[in-house]
Parts: C-alpha cells; structure tokens; sequence
C-alpha cells in the first residue's frame, strides 16, 4: 500500500491551477487495512528488532535530548555554588560563624531567588513552545532555542551582582522549558513501541550527565581563590549550542508532526531517514504512515480540538491530570530537597571536599540509574509497578534520614546522611525519576501532547518553585535550619504521592497510542489498564472523518506546490 495518494486530479475549478497526480484519495479501507499490519508488527516487534529498524531514529533523539545535558549543567551549578567559598564571598553576606570567625552565605531569600528564576523563565518557555513547536516544527525551535542559550551565557559570565545572576537564570530558563517537553515529544514519536520507553527515559540520563559535568567542574576549580573559580563554570555553557545547532539542523522532522499538518509525502521520507531495511520485521513505510493517519483521525474523532483548553475538556481531563501530576511527584517525593545535597552535607557536618564528593556519587547514579531502569523495564517490569514501589523505598529511605538527625555523634552522623542520600538517588533514579519521562510522553494524546506535556510540566515547575522556597529556609542556618529532620516532612509528602499513584495512575506498556486513546475514551480504571482488551479497528472512525482529513492534506499539498511553481 502506498500512503494515501491516488490518480485522480485535484483542481479548485480554475483553468490556471495546475493540476497534481498526487493527491491523497486512497480508499478508507486501504488507510485501515495499512494500520492494522503496522499495528500488528509493532506489538510483535522486540527490542532488538527494534534497534535494528531505527538505529538512525535512536541517533537522533540521542542528540536532540542532549540539549536537556546543559540545564542539568547550569541547574547544578547554581544549586552547588551555595556551598562554594569564592562564589559565597562575591554574590553573598558576610555572617558569624559558631567558632567565631566570618564566613559568608547568599541569603536564604536569594538563593530560593535564583534557584526558582530558571523554573520563572522555563514557565513562560514551556507556555510559548506548546504553541511555537506545533507551529514550526521541532527542530527550528530547537535551533532557535539554542542560539538564545549562546546569547544569555554572556550575562552568566558577566554578572557583577546577584541580580544579574537572577535576571540570566530567567532568560535561560526560557529556551530549557522548551526543551524539556519538546526532547520528550520527539523521543515519543520518532520510534515504535519497542523502544518508546528507553528513549523517553534516556532524557533523564542526560540530566545526570549535566549534573555530573557541572559538579565536576566546580570540583576542578576548588583550589582557585579568585572570581575565575565561578566564571569559568559559567563560561563553558558556551561549548553546547555550535555543535547541537549543527547536528540537528540536518535531523530529520518528526514524522507524526509531518502527519498532523498533512505533509504525508514529507513524513515518509522523514520516517525512511529514520529506519533501516530489516526483513525481519516486515516493516513497511507506508503501513506505518497509514497507522500515524489512522491514529490521527481516531483522535479528531474524540479530541474535537487542539487548543490548551482542549486538554481539560472530556475523557482529556484525566489524561491532562495524570500527566501534571507525574511530574509533580517528581518533586513532591523529595527530589528538590536532594538537589541541594552539596549545601545538605555541609550543613550537616561533612567538610567542603566530602560534600562534592558525595554530590558528584550522587549525579553518577542518576546517569547509572537510567541503565538500571532499562534493565527493569526489559525484565516486563510495568511503569506503574515501578512508580508504585519506588514511591514506597522513596518514603523509608527519608523516613530513615530524618531519624539521623536525632543521633548524638554529628559526624558519624553526617557520614550516614552522605550515604542514605545516596542510596535515596539511585532508588530515584531507577524508578520515578526515569519512569516519570516514558508515562507523560505515553498518557498524552498525539493531538495534544505537547500541550498535555507542557502544562505537566508547569505544574512541575511550580511545584519546584514552592519547594525551591522552602527548602532553602529547612536547610539555611539562617533560617530554620531543620537538617535531618527535613527527611520528615518530605516522608510525608511521598507517602500522600503513593496514594495518588495506586489510585489514579495507569499501565501505558506495549499499547499503542491509539489503543490507548479508547482505553481512555472507555473510562477504564487505572488498575485494570494492563488487562483490559481493546480492538482499535472494531471502533467506528468513520468515513467522513478520514475523508475530511484526507481533504485536509490535499489542500495543504496543492498550497505547498502553488507556493513553489
């Protein structure tokens, strides 16, 4: 089967419109037959039938994910410089230390400031990207968002107050919101079944990665004593954006993007540049371009629109919810309270090398964590098991870390708090901190996913900002300087996030997007997603809706080609 296409003419009745061979008229019958064997072999195709078909497809979301390596750089160093002397002594206070001497601290005040000022910016990236990525394309808003990172760096490198470190963290936060949905987006959709959830979750892992570069930076730059010692860090964002602007300028466009627009002939070329020949699968380019149209209008058919208040109306009210509170459990289990681990250790009583150490043990596991996490999710371990047991370990362990507060041998004591916290990461890291990346990008509609992945996202966002105010007075000698006992307060938090997850959160494995677009449409509890049977072509998507598309693309090729002759 070819992609919906025929020999039949399209003119508008004008003797001077040329008139075009191509334009889509193929049967309804045909699209459905086409999707049905694509569907079939996807749910047959195994992991590594699936890394033989779409190695190129892996190569390039590997490298349009890699933009998510430089916010986890700079959100390191901003989170780890509080505890680093030469950066204390330019940007903050002078304060008496308890042995008397003076020592200097950013306030609690500027530090939850700066922390929550790239969460400010990434909310305003992420509200114009559901707008700017579905309207251009992923990969020019990816370039356009690369070039405004070069641009901004200069004020990170020039600043001379807090304030200008402040008014940088929002700027920059406007190109990271756009990639921390739009790199989900493209892993979801350029691959099948098979490998949706690695590379979903890879996303993840080049946070790890960032964090881990910056640490280790910081830490290369310790036995400075002049304002280099915090420049430097600041200046080598600028290695990023030239060769990520590079590489994905010749990336191939998403092919479901192309199919929504109605670009089929551009999809399949996109989708072909995505592949390799692999007999052993069967696979079929147009099949599989008839399964991204079919899906397409099955979802018209349920999602009447695709605006943002589309994403709160009907049976995608649930999906929106479930989406937004995935990522805020990201924060609400205690991960913004391990995000300040360096300064955490400090104040608990290790010394300034110790702390590092212990941080940069920490970001290695959230790179190592990932791998562990494929190794689960290869084993047919599901998301929502995962997420559920990890919640529960998540809970004990900071359960366990408050309790050390209580100890009476402070360093001993702070010894154990650096190894729980990094027992507390890899826990993390091979459950809701990597599953959290393959359930929004699953849960969502293709019709609204970026917008659905957006608005997750800002809740996530806000949520980190109400967390990145709070934890800095938990921990600030300053303020009110809980130590340990913050392990409490977020215990707490993690248990009521358990509850919601057993209740509310479903099982997206080995379903196709549109099986589960009617799983929701049929109302089915998130506990018997896993078991419930679903045939997507004993649903009515009927004729009208097809052919309504189907005019769609023809209008849009005509205008395409009127604009070239």
């Amino acid at each position: 089967m070819s992609p919906p296409s025929g020999n039949q003419n399209a003119t508008t009745g004008d003797d001077d419109v040329p008139e075009y061979d191509d334009v889509p008229s193929k049967p309804v019958n045909d699209i459905i037959r086409g999707a049905r064997l694509a569907t079939e072999k996807e749910h047959k195709m195994t992991l590594l039938q699936g890394i033989k078909l779409y190695p190129k497809a892996i190569g390039w979301s590997i490298l349009i994910s890699t933009c998510i390596v430089m916010e986890g750089y700079d959100i390191s160093l901003v989170n780890n410089f509080y505890a680093f002397p030469q950066f204390n002594q330019k940007y903050g206070e002078p304060y008496i230390q308890d042995d008397g001497t003076t020592g200097y601290q950013v306030s609690a005040a500027w530090q939850a400031g700066l922390s929550n000022g790239a969460v400010v910016g990434e909310i305003i990236g992420l509200a114009i990207n559901g707008w700017v990525s579905e309207r251009f394309g992923y990969r020019y808003t990816v370039i356009a968002c690369l070039a405004l990172i070069m641009a901004f760096t200069a004020i990170f490198f020039t600043a001379q107050t807090v304030v200008h470190l402040q008014v940088a963290e929002i700027l920059c936060g406007i190109p990271w919101g756009v990639f921390q949905t739009l790199t989900i987006t493209y892993a979801s959709e350029v691959c099948p079944v098979a490998l949706r959830g690695y590379l979903t979750t890879y996303i993840n892992c080049c946070w790890g990665i960032g964090q881990m570069i910056g640490i280790g930076v910081i830490m290369g730059n310790l036995w400075r004593t002049d304002e280099w010692a915090y420049r430097i860090p600041y200046g080598l964002q600028w290695m990023w954006p030239v060769p990520l602007i590079v590489g994905i300028f010749f990336a191939p466009e998403s092919p479901w993007w192309l199919v929504r627009k109605g670009k089929l002939d551009d999809a399949k070329r996109a989708l072909l540049r995505l592949t390799s020949l692999d007999r052993e699968t069967g696979f079929d380019a147009d099949e599989t371009i008839a399964m991204m149209v079919h899906t397409t209008a099955l979802e018209k058919n349920i999602t009447k629109g695709a605006s943002y208040l589309d994403c709160f109306k009907g049976v995608d009210l649930r999906r929106t919810e479930i989406v937004c509170m995935c990522w805020a459990i990201q924060n609400l289990s205690g991960n913004s309270f391990s995000n300040y681990s360096t300064y955490f250790l400090r104040q608990a009583g290790l010394d300034e090398s110790k702390s590092y150490s212990f941080a940069l043990g920490q970001y290695a596991i959230n790179c190592v964590g990932v791998f562990g996490a494929w190794g689960l999710l290869t084993l047919g371990i599901g998301r929502r098991t995962l997420y559920l047991w990890g919640l529960a370990s998540l809970c004990i362990i900071l359960l366990i870390l408050g309790f050390l507060g209580l100890a009476a041998d402070r360093n001993a004591a702070s010894l154990a708090t650096g190894s729980i916290m990094l027992v507390w990461a890899l826990c993390y890291q091979l459950t809701v901190g990597t599953v959290c990346y393959s359930l929004v990008s699953e849960i969502s509609t293709r019709r609204l996913q970026i917008k659905t992945v957006v608005l997750g996202r800002i809740l996530y966002n806000i949520v980190g900002i109400i967390c990145g105010v709070l934890t800095p007075y938990m921990l600030n000698p300053l303020a009110w300087d809980w130590g340990n006992y913050a392990g409490f307060f977020w215990a707490g938090s993690c248990f009521l996030c358990f509850v919601y997850t057993f209740f509310r959160v479903p099982e997206p494995r080995g379903r196709t997007f549109a099986e589960l677009d009617l799983l929701f449409e049929k109302k089915i509890s998130a506990r018997k997603f896993a078991t419930t049977e679903v045939d997507i072509f004993a649903e009515e998507v009927s004729d009208d809706i097809i052919k309504n598309y189907q005019d769609q693309i023809a209008i849009s090729e005509v205008e395409d080609k009127m604009k070239k002759v």
